[in-house]
C-alpha cells in the first residue's frame, strides 16, 4: 500500500508541474504546445536518467521513494499520450515537416538527456 501512495503522490505532483508548464508555455511565453511537451519530456528523461544512476549507486534508498520519484514524478511529468495526440493533430494538418521535426528531436533528445542523467549522477 506504502509503494502504491507513493506513486500516486509523485505522479500527480508530476502531472501538476506538466500542466503548469504548459499554462507557462502558453499563456506567459506565448508559445505554442508541444514546445512545452518537449521541455517537460526532455527534463523528466533527464531526471530519470539521474534518478536511475542514483538509486543505482544507493541502493539503501527505501523503495517507496524510488517509486515515488521515478514511476510517479517522472511518469506523473512527461506524456506520451499528449505528444501522441499533439503528431497525430500535426499529422491532420498536414505539417508533415514538424512532425518528422518533433518526432525525431523528442526520441534524440529524450536518449541524450538519459545519458546526462546518468553521467550527472555518477559525479555525485
Amino acid at each position: 500500500m506504502q509503494n502504491i501512495l507513493a506513486v500516486f503522490i509523485g505522479g500527480g505532483t508530476g502531472a501538476v508541474l506538466r500542466y503548469l508548464a504548459g499554462v507557462l508555455a502558453v499563456k506567459v511565453l506565448n508559445v505554442n504546445l508541444p514546445v512545452s511537451t518537449f521541455v517537460v519530456n526532455i527534463a523528466g528523461y533527464f531526471i530519470l536518467g539521474f534518478l536511475f544512476a542514483l538509486f543505482v549507486s544507493k541502493p539503501e534508498v527505501n523503495p517507496a521513494l524510488k517509486l515515488a520519484l521515478t514511476a510517479g514524478f517522472c511518469g506523473g511529468l512527461t506524456t506520451f499520450s499528449t505528444f501522441s495526440l499533439e503528431l497525430f493533430e500535426m499529422l491532420k494538418n498536414a505539417q508533415y515537416m514538424q512532425v518528422l521535426v518533433y518526432l525525431v528531436s523528442s526520441l534524440a533528445v529524450g536518449l541524450l538527456a538519459v545519458w546526462i542523467g546518468v553521467n550527472s549522477a555518477k559525479l555525485i
